[in-house]
């Protein structure tokens, strides 16, 4: 009877390992796409239209026409994905250190004023210059990281509070310095002036109606980065090590107060690249800002989705992309784009109960190796 004990004991164990983040992130995805299909019928639509909308984003075909192929609607999907995988990155590294980031609004403006006053301000060779524009976006998105997490450090207050302000002060004071220090386009008064060519980010592709460009290959760049820092490096170790546990990383040795203020810093220049990233390939003018994009905001959902993981950011920032993406094509086949937005809520929102999830996998898992039990047991005699 021992013996059967153990048995059933490792089975379950290894039922519990299987239950991988992946597997409830696909699970969530596939419960907000029935949801998304069940509402779309109630509201008196096709869910066919709906399927062909996701479809097209994704493939560029269009299911009611096969032979119509549109390259442009896979390569908008893309330039979606690039901003909300960086700031995905961002909040990642911070939670992987113990630490919540929701400072990415006033960390991507900043970014985005930065890169807006190098490209406008400074004359710079073609490469080098929107690399400059780059790293200076990065720089001010590291700077507005640094006061939350040098409170957090010394002063024990929450970063949550601190970031939430930081939010609001970006906003304003980098619309205070655009008007003051950048040139304003006279016929608009709400946007700055063209930035020089040099400092653009051109497109992959010249002869198409989409913008995406080769920001995309900072943010594979960004993805390759954050695995290697965070995993294979002594100081991503201790980064990691002082967001476990802050009292036992000081007993090792290591200096907690100094990793956590860069952790928020780090996460404040992937930040500021999105930024960046935004404004040399996508506006290409400096923007006066009066409200948040939610790119920040969509970071802590794809973080959340992808486990805080390199390649799980990039996944659910790949998917997320899609969904931001395919809004234009749900409306038109007079879908209501907000059915977008309820496919990401529901897959949050499954993703954040994960724990309920893996319960009814467990459950699940318990009646296959009962009834297998059952099936194997000799009959008329007991073991």
């Amino acid at each position: 009877m021992k013996s059967k004990l153990k048995v059933t004991t490792k089975r379950k164990d290894s039922g519990e390992k299987k239950h991988s983040h992946l597997t409830i992130s696909l699970i969530a995805v596939a419960v907000g796409l029935i949801f998304a299909f069940l509402l779309t019928i109630l509201t008196g639509r096709s869910p066919f239209d709906l399927l062909t909308a996701l479809v097209r984003s994704m493939t560029g075909f269009n299911l009611q026409n096969l032979g119509s192929f549109n390259i442009m609607y896979v390569l908008n999907w893309f330039l979606n994905a690039v901003p909300i995988i960086m700031t995905g990155l961002s909040v990642a590294f911070a939670y992987r250190t113990g630490l919540f980031n929701i400072g990415g609004e006033g960390q991507i403006i900043a970014g985005s004023t930065a890169a807006a006053a190098v490209a406008l301000l400074v004359k710079l060779p073609p490469i080098i210059h929107p690399i400059a524009c780059i790293l200076a976006a990065a720089a001010a998105g590291a700077l507005w990281g640094f006061l939350p997490g040098f409170l957090k450090a010394y002063r024990g207050i929450n970063e949550v509070v601190i970031c939430i302000m930081m939010n609001y002060c970006g906003m304003y004071a980098c619309a205070w310095f655009t008007k003051v220090f950048l040139p304003i386009d006279p016929n608009t008064n709400d946007r700055t002036i063209a930035i020089m060519e040099s400092a653009e980010l051109k497109q992959v592709f010249s002869n198409s109606t989409s913008q995406f460009n080769w920001g995309f290959i900072v943010a594979l760049l960004a993805v390759v980065l954050f695995w290697f820092v965070i995993e294979k490096t002594t100081f991503g170790y201790s980064l990691r090590a002082t967001g476990f546990n802050k009292e036992a990383a000081r007993f090792a040795g290591m200096k907690v107060e100094r990793n956590i203020t860069m952790s928020m810093m780090i996460s404040g220049a992937l930040t500021g690249i999105a930024g960046a990233l935004l404004i040399l390939g996508i506006y290409r003018y400096g923007r006066i800002f009066t409200s948040f994009d939610n790119y920040g905001f969509d970071g802590i959902s794809v973080a959340l989705v992808g486990g805080s993981t390199g390649i799980g950011v990039l996944l659910a920032g790949m998917l997320f992309g899609l969904f931001k993406a395919a809004s234009g094509n749900l409306q038109l086949f007079n879908i209501p784009k907000e059915i977008s937005e309820l496919i990401q809520a529901i897959i949050i929102y499954l993703v954040a109960i994960q724990y309920a999830i893996v319960l009814l996998l467990d459950k699940i898992s318990e009646r296959k190796i009962k009834k297998k039990e059952i099936e194997e047991k000799p009959e008329g005699g007991n073991v």
